[in-house]
């Protein structure tokens, strides 16, 4: 069997879409300005098209702008024009892919979104051809060789549209002052969404789960309500019911390590008078940074009033999937 050299096969393909996508830089000017602005002055949305690899590629688009603040989804060209044009509402702006500027499922709607007074950007490699003369602006994704050895399968020059699909929605991310709130607002379900979204009062264990005792509670009797409720701490509150202090595990430690009678202290001697506490409406990924500066495994949460409603322990923000 005849060695293949595939590292320098690889080496080759990264080059020369390396090289189309550098290429790109240099078309950046009034054209993508022009096509930015049309897309910030539609009050509805992106509609991207296209065929075959400009097809695959134009989904990745349309997810990318949808994710990061432009209203964007995919309608497939021939799709289009065996019912799915009425996706397209007069307001939509469409984003129309075809390298060649001249496949059949894609002219074939063109008349329709013009007689409709759709606005068109497109995306080719020539702006002589019938998509790029039809497009209010088009955006050059001409590449100089495809990575493909036969010059054929479509390599360097999907590259290049990805990307230009990504500075498109980059510049507008930005214009639009989109914020990672925002774009969390987007990715509910997934970890960045969590991490983004989920706070303290989120996830904090409320009501009679809070352990507590008063200052005069004996020690004892202060352990026995901590291995009642879990949580390896109590809060020690006055009779009205106003935050004096925490006791936790590690304050028993110190306390027999300093020779106390744990048989006759009440536990308002030993309590730590002031324990971390976090607002109920800090995010939960803040909230864990703090309690492992702190090397802490507890935390109290008070809302707006500075009053205490709740525990929050750091086993439930890793169950809240926030790493």
């Amino acid at each position: 069997m005849t060695s293949f050299d595939y590292p320098s096969s690889a080496r080759r393909t990264i080059r020369l879409e390396a090289e189309a996508v550098s290429a790109l830089d240099g078309r950046i000017g009034e054209g993508f300005s022009r096509a930015c602005e049309l897309i910030m002055e539609c009050s509805g949305r992106v509609i991207v098209t296209g065929i075959g690899k400009s097809g695959h590629i134009g989904k990745k688009i349309a997810a990318t702008l949808a994710s990061t603040g432009t209203p964007a989804f995919f309608v497939h060209p021939a799709e289009a024009s065996h019912g799915d044009l009425g996706m397209i509402a007069k307001n939509d702006l469409v984003l129309a892919i075809s390298y060649s500027g001249s496949s059949k499922e894609v002219i074939t709607l063109l008349p329709l979104l013009k007689r409709a007074g759709i606005k068109i950007i497109s995306m080719t490699a020539n702006p002589q051809s019938t998509l790029g003369e039809v497009a209010e602006v088009n955006l050059d994704i001409s590449v100089e060789h495809e990575a493909c050895p036969l010059d054929l399968a479509p390599t360097s020059s999907t590259t290049a549209t990805l990307v230009m699909g990504d500075a498109l929605a980059i510049a507008l991310l930005e214009a639009r002052g989109f914020t990672a709130e925002d774009f969390a607002f987007s990715h509910p379900g997934g970890a960045l969404g969590r991490k983004l979204l989920l706070r303290l009062g989120d996830v904090m264990h409320t009501g009679s789960d809070i352990p507590h005792v008063s200052p005069d509670t004996p020690l004892l009797d202060a352990l026995m309500v901590m291995s009642e409720k879990g949580f390896g701490m109590t809060t020690v509150m006055s009779n009205a019911h106003e935050l004096l202090g925490i006791f936790t595990d590690g304050d028993l430690r110190r306390s027999i390590d300093r020779g106390i009678d744990v048989r006759s202290a009440k536990v308002g001697d030993l309590m730590n008078t002031t324990p971390k506490m976090l607002r109920d409406n800090t995010l939960a990924a803040e909230a864990l940074a703090v309690m492992e500066e702190a090397k802490i495994n507890v935390l109290l949460v008070h809302n707006e009033q500075k009053q205490l409603v709740g525990v929050v322990k750091i086993n439930d923000l890793l169950r809240a999937g926030i790493i």
